[in-house]
């Protein structure tokens, strides 16, 4: 067994028309946050804990961001790809938990549907659940969203 851990912040976009996707699941009637692709922290998060249990470096080195090839792509597609790596290097997903840290927007309702969401694609149960900061730092001004994940892998014999 190999855990990993990981961490994705963006700030929110100054794109009124990009939408907030977190989880995989679009979250309506709020900002969306800047990045190459779709900018999904909470599922960044999770593809950098499965490449860390795996020791396979993390997110921008596996998709860089100056990759024009990966400009705009789904985090659904990054994670996808980062699984069929991990089943490359013949590990599969035993558990993973993801926390969005984000003072705005609520989040609860949308919670039930990303984990649903990340699980289908994982293979395995993927909890999500959020928090904020109570209004301390970057992410308690609202000025972006983060998110931290673990994994639990194992590899296949």
């Amino acid at each position: 067994m190999r855990i990993g851990q990981g961490i994705d912040v963006h700030r929110f976009s100054d794109d009124a028309s990009r939408p907030l996707m977190l989880g995989l699941v679009h979250v309506p009637d709020a900002p969306g946050l800047a990045g190459h692709s779709d900018a999904d922290a909470a599922t960044h998060a999770l593809c950098d804990a499965l490449l860390g249990a795996a020791n396979l470096g993390d997110l921008g080195r596996q998709f860089p961001d100056d990759d024009p090839a990966t400009a705009g792509i789904s985090s659904q597609r990054l994670l996808e790809s980062t699984l069929e790596l991990l089943r490359t290097y013949h590990f599969r997903v035993v558990s993973a938990d993801v926390t969005i840290i984000a003072e705005r927007p609520r989040l609860a309702l949308y919670m039930p549907a990303m984990s649903h969401a990340l699980s289908g694609v994982v293979g395995t149960l993927v909890s999500v659940k959020a928090t904020t900061t109570e209004g301390l730092g970057a992410l308690g001004r609202a000025e972006g969203i983060g998110a931290l994940a673990v994994a639990l892998i194992e590899e296949l014999s």
